[in-house]
């Protein structure tokens, strides 16, 4: 019975420690700290990848961001 026990034991901690391992990065990609729109803009969604991030705004514009400078890359007028 006490072998059964530790079993039991030593399995849930086995889990706990491959769940902390496979979601330690579920809290997502690092975000910039400040984003600077241009003016009259408001956002209505945000993107990234590996370096660049966009804004969509809701005056149906894309706005493509350099992730290292924070300058405007491209802007995109969607139809």
């Amino acid at each position: 019975m006490t072998i059964l026990t530790a079993t039991m034991v030593l399995g849930f901690i086995v889990i706990v420690v491959l769940f902390v391992i496979r979601f330690s990065d579920a809290f997502g990609p690092e975000l910039p700290d400040v984003i600077t729109l241009p003016d009259g803009s408001e956002p209505l969604a945000f993107t990234q990848g590996d370096d660049w991030y966009a804004v969509v705004t809701q005056d149906d514009r894309i706005l493509i961001y350099d992730r290292d400078t924070g300058a405007i890359r491209q802007e995109i007028d969607v139809k």
